[in-house]
């Protein structure tokens, strides 16, 4: 072996044969290479990290600005009242409105006519009858002193009765006596100081000094100061994701400006406090605007983030970037798409299918924003006012709103939707030319999520003005809560898991082996196309978790009439039973590869498709398996339940279509 050889042993063979001199040019230019190439590599490295990092910027998570200091306040917020959704220019824009709208003038005369009657109750008081069903707190107390600040208050602001600002006086003077606004449900004190709020603004210093002083001492003190605990903890509720999120921190903004002046280090801070905790409510709306805890907490917890925004513009000119929050303004499409045909909600959480008034108002700000004549309910302002039933706490605040719309555009809305994050959904509707009222609502989630069931999977359908499928909605906090039942727990042994309304059994979706869901195994939208048949997929695997290998649910629209649901099921050594499950209040009659469905005088045909030797059994649901659980009229689940010996090759498919006529 030459010295070569010795010297470079990873030579060619066809190498070996070259000089010295040309082995040396070789190996230069090799080094040469192997330099050029560990540079690219490094710049590429570099290059991928830059632009890592810059979508990472890219994708910094939204905040809403928050400039708020003692100086800022001294500067910023108007002098002059009012300025809590209301101020100067805001108010001359309504009252001339007024002048001209049918629509805004209905609005009003709703309002006044409450106003008259609020003058014939007794003054607010804590001495109400004990109702056995409602939770122990004040928070009916607080709701019902909103709403009669926002009527009276408002035909005060509009034609300076002296009647309603007499009347005001006395409640404002009595709600200030209560020994507390009970913040150890922090609710209660949330809209107590909203509505002294308003009350303080709206009269813009015509109150007697006396009550006015003793209002500001109560925002101070059973308000804003409460928010702040002696151990210098924060109350969850500043910083949590939910509705009390919402309305607890629009309270204490609204006390914060109303006692700017007096107190300006802690209406700062509380209003700055306020601003960062807002983050995490608003957070949950995106990326579609689907709102995780329902649509009936969508009108809860919204109106308060809308009356927030309105607040902000009214007193500062800005509404920190609120309105612009991802998601925000989407959250008026869901709002509306899930009201049914028949006019009920998709009742899925903690939620009833009756929609609740105050949804409406809070789309008029919407209306607003974006100039969409879709979001304004104008059949529903243009009812008289005896009609008008649960009229919204925030009616006043709701004229403004409606005042301020001017359309720009009237875009429908779509017919086949889904929306993400903590608890997804999907919806398909027949559109504009509805003949059949084709309604279908579908979601994934996980039980852990705020209001949350074990509901990943299931499915409500609505056809000919009928629920087929129904979800059983909610049931009464207090009666459970005075029993002793831990219904706020979410452990996957806690006591929320025993009832119905909250477990799988008591929804339209698979239980595997007759056990629970995964109480925090998230099901989730892995596909969805819309057009003239949309689809949608929801991977519902981490919700059987030890329960089988993979479980996916396809939601197909057939057609005007037709709805076809498909699982695509991969079993494992511990599955033993499948069983597909649809909640209806139909009577049901089993037939050869399904069943016919009867109610209303309509009739629903569910086939089988997949399995049409499988005879459908129909178990009955009231009463209830439990005396606490909710009771619902000829409450039946249907089953088709497949034994996991009959599974070939470890996989099978379960098809069903439910059409009408």
């Amino acid at each position: 072996m030459g010295r070569n050889e010795k010297a470079h042993p990873r030579l060619l063979e066809k190498e070996r044969n070259l000089s010295e001199p040309q082995i040396e040019k070789m190996i230069k230019m090799n080094l040469l290479n192997r330099n050029f190439i560990r540079t690219t590599i490094l710049t590429t490295i570099f290059a991928l990290f830059l632009t890592c990092s810059l979508q990472s910027q890219d994708k910094t998570e939204y905040e809403l600005q928050n400039p708020i200091t003692v100086s800022y306040l001294k500067k910023n917020l108007k002098k002059q009242s009012p300025r809590l959704v209301l101020n100067k220019e805001i108010e001359k824009n309504l009252k001339a409105n007024l002048k001209t709208e049918p629509l805004l003038q209905n609005i009003y005369k709703t309002i006044k006519y409450n106003a008259e009657e609020v003058l014939t109750r007794e003054l607010i008081t804590l001495d109400i009858p004990e109702n056995p069903e409602s939770q122990k707190n004040q928070l009916g107390i607080s709701r019902d002193f909103l709403f009669r600040v926002n009527m009276i208050a408002m035909v005060y602001r509009i034609e300076k009765d002296h009647r309603m600002l007499n009347r005001l006086n006395d409640e404002v003077i009595a709600a200030c006596n209560f020994p507390s606004w009970n913040p150890k449900h922090f609710l209660d004190v949330g809209e107590m100081s909203l509505a002294i709020a308003l009350a303080l603004d709206w009269t813009a210093g015509d109150l007697p000094k006396s009550t006015i002083t003793l209002a500001k001492k109560s925002l101070i003190e059973k308000g804003i100061k409460t928010s702040w605990p002696e151990n210098g903890s924060t109350p969850s509720w500043v910083n949590n994701t939910n509705n009390w999120n919402q309305v607890c921190n629009a309270g204490m903004i609204a006390a914060s400006i109303a006692v700017a002046e007096l107190e300006p280090e802690l209406a700062a801070k509380t209003i700055s406090r306020s601003i960062n905790g807002m983050n995490n409510a608003l957070r949950e709306y995106t990326p579609d605007g689907a709102y995780p805890e329902g649509p009936i907490y969508w009108g809860y917890g919204t109106q308060f983030s809308v009356v927030t925004a309105a607040m902000f513009e009214s007193a500062f000119g800005t509404d920190f970037g609120l309105s612009k929050f991802p998601g925000f303004l989407e959250s008026a499409v869901y709002a509306m798409l899930t009201i049914s045909p028949s006019n009920k909600l998709y009742s899925y959480a903690d939620c009833n299918e009756e929609a609740e008034a105050y949804g409406t108002f809070t789309l008029s700000w919407f209306a607003a924003k974006t100039g969409n004549k879709t979001f304004l309910d104008e059949k529903y302002f243009l009812t008289s006012p005896e009609e008008i039933k649960n009229f919204s706490r925030l009616a006043g605040a709701g004229l403004v709103w409606t005042a301020q719309f001017s359309e720009k555009v009237t875009t429908p809305l779509p017919t086949a939707w889904k929306g993400g994050g903590a608890n997804p959904v999907v919806i398909f509707t027949g559109g504009g030319n509805n003949l059949n009222g084709f309604y279908f609502g579908g979601k994934g989630g996980r039980g852990t999520v705020n209001h949350g069931n074990m509901d990943g999977g299931s499915f409500i359908f609505e056809l000919n003005g009928v629920r087929w499928s129904i979800d059983p909605g909610n049931q009464s906090y207090g009666l459970l809560e005075r029993a002793g039942f831990n219904l706020w727990a979410s452990c996957q042994d806690c006591d929320r898991w025993k009832l119905l309304t909250k477990n799988n059994f008591g929804h339209s979706t698979l239980s595997i082996n007759n056990q629970l869901h995964v109480v925090d195994g998230k099901a989730e939208i892995i596909d969805f196309k819309d057009g003239a048949q949309p689809t949608a997929t929801i991977d519902l695997t981490p919700a059987f978790r030890g329960q089988l290998k993979s479980a996916q649910r396809t939601f197909i629209k057939e057609d005007a009439a037709s709805l076809i649901v498909e699982d695509k099921i991969e079993i494992s050594a511990e599955t033993k039973w499948i069983t597909w499950q649809m909640l209806t209040q139909a009577d049901v009659q089993p037939t050869k590869g399904g069943a016919v469905l009867r109610q209303d005088g309509q009739t629903l045909k569910l086939e089988n498709l997949s399995h049409p030797e499988i005879m459908v059994s129909v178990i009955s649901l009231d009463p209830p398996p439990l005396y606490f659980d909710k009771t619902i009229e000829n409450l039946k689940r249907i089953e088709i339940r497949i034994p996991t010996w009959t599974v070939e090759n470890g996989k099978m498919n379960l098809k069903v279509r439910l059409s009408g006529e």
